[in-house]
């Protein structure tokens, strides 16, 4: 499976849209809106500043309305410095970067009007797909770059398969708490290589002090032993193995399925910053917000997370294990599990927050 081919969240604004169910990434976006105002503030009194244009990266940025949140906080962080500095604003240039199977129709539709609510700001928007694995820019042009919820994705799926020709994850399609250690070991080598050759591009890319600002989607503890690190992950691999018990799916299909995504612990992306050395760490926390409303009916909330799921993960599944039995996986197998599992324990998703200042050299 060549993941740039495969990854994309689901197109168009219809019932299964990314663009329509993606609540939980939105409701992230809004809770992070004041560390990107102070990451926009503190990047205003670098030395540059006042400065004539200034280039802004949102990196996997997908279709959904997180975009707009984004782009509205730094719009309005400029505009505030500004007049709080007595100073000119300066024209923005923003490139909205994705693998090139992302809906780029469904998100420009979307920003059509957008520039109109900042009539006093210049602002340019410009999509620029490709992989955020490699090189997107000439180097120092970026003043501030920004990746919520994709950096988790890993540019492939890491070898599970014995010298035998064994698979070493039989059963589960991603990191669970049954999976040998070698499993583990292998998705956090992965996510260290994919890690530090993201940071050694953005390095590469961005003007000395420029901010770089990350969300992904993590895990609190060090040994995989959290549930709410993993838990689309583990549910859908519930669902899909009972579609392989009931003759559904072979069962080589779920043995030889192994997502391309990594939970990591605040500590290993800590170390991978410090490691690769680009970035100065400014600011990093860990967050828990609820994937839905507490008061919420289990499985009200269990069909609502079961569309997300299928918006994020359904390219990935339908291409291995076929369009067929989508809507009865999503439809009807994982909405169930979801709610079960809900009904006897409040699941919180985990964000880490990283706001990283480029070193001179």
């Amino acid at each position: 499976m060549d993941v740039k081919d495969v990854l994309f969240m689901s197109k168009g604004d219809g019932e299964h849209s990314y663009a329509q169910t993606s609540t939980y990434t939105q409701k992230v976006a809004s809770v992070t809106k004041p560390t990107i105002a102070s990451a926009v503030g503190s990047l205003l009194e670098e030395g540059f500043f006042p400065c004539e244009l200034l280039n802004v990266a949102d990196l996997g940025c997908a279709s959904g309305p997180s975009v707009v949140t984004f782009m509205s906080t730094v719009m309005e962080s400029v505009q505030k410095k500004c007049a709080h500095s007595n100073c000119p604003l300066p024209e923005l240039q923003f490139y909205l970067n994705d693998l090139p199977g992302n809906d780029f129709n469904t998100l420009f539709k979307s920003l059509s009007n957008f520039s109109q609510s900042y009539e006093s700001l210049s602002c340019f928007i410009m999509g620029a797909p490709g992989s955020f694995h490699g090189r997107l820019f000439p180097r120092n042009c970026l003043h501030f770059a920004h990746s919520s919820y994709s950096v988790h994705w890993l540019s492939q799926v890491p070898n599970l398969t014995s010298e035998e020709g064994f698979p070493l994850n039989k059963g589960r399609i991603y990191i669970s708490k049954t999976s040998p250690r070698v499993v583990k070991e292998a998705y956090l080598a992965q996510f260290r290589a994919d890690f530090l050759t993201f940071l050694k591009c953005r390095g590469e890319e961005m003007v000395d002090n420029g901010r770089l600002v990350l969300i992904l989607n993590g895990r609190e503890d060090k040994d995989f032993a959290s549930l709410d690190g993993y838990f689309i992950w583990e549910k859908l691999g519930e669902a899909i193995a009972g579609l392989v018990s009931e003759g559904f799916i072979e069962e080589e299909k779920l043995d030889t399925l192994n997502v391309p995504y990594y939970t990591a612990s605040s500590e290993e992306v800590r170390g991978i910053v410090n490691e690769e050395g680009s970035f100065d760490i400014k600011h990093l926390e860990i967050l828990e917000i609820d994937r839905g409303s507490p008061d919420e009916d289990p499985h009200s909330r269990g069909r609502k997370m079961a569309k997300h799921a299928r918006s994020f993960t359904g390219a990935i599944i339908s291409h291995h294990l076929g369009e067929e039995i989508m809507d009865e996986l999503y439809g009807k197998r994982l909405p169930v599990i979801i709610a079960d599992d809900l009904a006897k324990e409040r699941r919180e998703g985990v964000s880490i927050i990283v706001v990283l200042k480029k070193l001179v050299p």
